[in-house]
């Protein structure tokens, strides 16, 4: 059983920073894609930043480029994402996502769809 855990979530304001981190336990992660997404109220899920299963090739929302960072260590099993200049409009629940079709070495993705395992998320508030 696959499953997905995400941690360091909170509140915080404008301009603060956060780190989430997001454990997988069930299934190693290396050779896979991972990603972050978060959903706002009454907005669709985006996936805000992705990461290829070797760490080298990363891909982010326009809105989040420069500001997050997104990171792995396959050997922990984890992947992370580091959060600077925070915006109320970053508010929302944070998910952690694995997609474990392997689709080469260099491969990421933005697309919600394409991944298939889900962490439960966690909230993150950004008061102005």
């Amino acid at each position: 059983q696959v499953q997905l855990v995400e941690s360091g979530g909170g509140s915080v304001q404008t301009g603060d920073s956060l780190t989430l981190s997001c454990a997988v336990s069930g299934r190693a992660i290396s050779s896979f894609a991972m990603g972050w997404a978060r959903q706002a109220p009454g907005q669709e899920r985006e996936i805000v930043a992705s990461i290829n299963w070797r760490g080298e090739r990363t891909s982010y929302l326009d809105s989040v480029e420069g500001r997050f960072t997104i990171s792995r260590d396959n050997a922990k099993n984890s992947v992370y994402l580091q959060m600077d200049s925070l915006k109320p409009e970053d508010t929302g629940v944070y998910y952690c996502a694995l997609d474990v079709t392997y689709n080469g070495p260099y491969y990421t993705t933005r697309t919600v769809a394409d991944y298939e395992y889900w962490g439960q998320g966690t909230q993150v508030t950004v008061s102005s």
